[in-house]
């Protein structure tokens, strides 16, 4: 039996990062609960306080097919290198020049956004076509692939 699966980030800043995830993405941030027009809105009808109200956020694919990204404040800072990471498909297609031209306008996209370049790696063939390592607004790395 197939599963739905939820991406889950733990960070300082939810509605930041899940910011940055939806327009990295091309994903929208969640509705607010039915009967409600804002998180806001409905946030203060839960009693949740205000200095609570950055507890969590979550954006989704706004055609339903891509997995919900769930963002939940923390204590701490990020300790180590992600061991699981996104590949962001930014050239899916191309080849070459072509492709690491696509990525590296991606990147440039993403880093205006606050994500940070890491690394570059050339396309190598025939297995290694090419792809950038970058870091989120909170140092949670991902690839532009």
């Amino acid at each position: 039996m197939a599963r739905d699966v939820q991406i889950t980030f733990d960070c300082a800043d939810p509605a930041g990062l899940a910011a940055f995830w939806a327009e990295a993405l091309g994903h929208r941030l969640q509705d607010p609960p039915e009967g409600f027009e804002s998180w806001e809105q409905a946030l203060e009808a839960m009693g949740v306080p205000p200095e609570r109200r950055n507890d969590a956020s979550a954006v989704v694919d706004p055609e339903g097919s891509g997995p919900r990204l769930f963002f939940q404040r923390v204590p701490g800072d990020k300790q180590a290198k992600n061991r699981v990471h996104l590949d962001v498909r930014a050239a899916p297609g191309l080849k070459g020049d072509a492709r690491m031209t696509a990525l590296e306008a991606e990147a440039e996209r993403l880093a205006s956004h606050g994500a940070t370049r890491l690394r570059r790696y050339e396309p190598a063939p025939p297995l290694g076509a090419g792809h950038l390592v970058m870091a989120d607004p909170e140092g949670n790395e991902f690839c532009l692939d």
